[in-house]
């Protein structure tokens, strides 16, 4: 079966908006803000925590919170940051800025005593301005993943 040109031209047009819809009835999943790693997220307003991980060898060990801070707002906030309900943490976070949270040189520490054994969960609290407080469960992680067996090692 031989098209012409106007028949070739009207199929592909009919193809293209019929594949354009799907993008209509689906949503568009890339535009949505998700845990892509092992970590868990808190997002408030324009502050978000991403990708947060407690680092410990056992229960009652030093521990460490890794992950990534972002502020887009226009405005610095001091957080407190705690991972055990005992130490905290304190730090700014300025407007436009991207801090990361690690043992590792360059980055922020925030340390602390493992609440919970690895492959459990710890609650970690955030305070923003010393007024609005927000708890994240957390996964507690050691160095059995090779990704985090440095990051275990300098703990401390």
């Amino acid at each position: 079966m031989k098209l012409t040109v106007p028949a070739r031209l009207a199929a592909a047009s009919l193809a293209a908006v019929a594949l354009a819809g799907c993008s209509y009835v689906n949503p568009i999943t890339t535009h949505k803000n998700y845990s892509a790693s092992d970590g868990t997220q808190l997002v408030v307003g324009d502050v978000s925590a991403l990708n947060l991980i407690v680092l410990a060898e056992e229960i009652d060990a030093p521990a460490t919170l890794i992950g990534t801070l972002v502020n887009e707002s226009d405005e610095d906030v001091a957080l407190d940051i705690s991972i055990d309900g005992q130490s905290t943490t304190s730090l700014t976070l300025e407007a436009g800025s991207t801090v990361k949270l690690g043992p590792a040189d360059g980055d922020t520490e925030v340390s602390g005593v493992a609440v919970a054994a690895p492959g459990f969960i710890a609650n970690v609290a955030f305070a923003a301005d010393t007024v609005d407080v927000h708890a994240v469960e957390v996964p507690v992680m050691d160095g059995t993943l090779p990704e985090y067996a440095d990051l275990v090692a300098e703990i401390g």
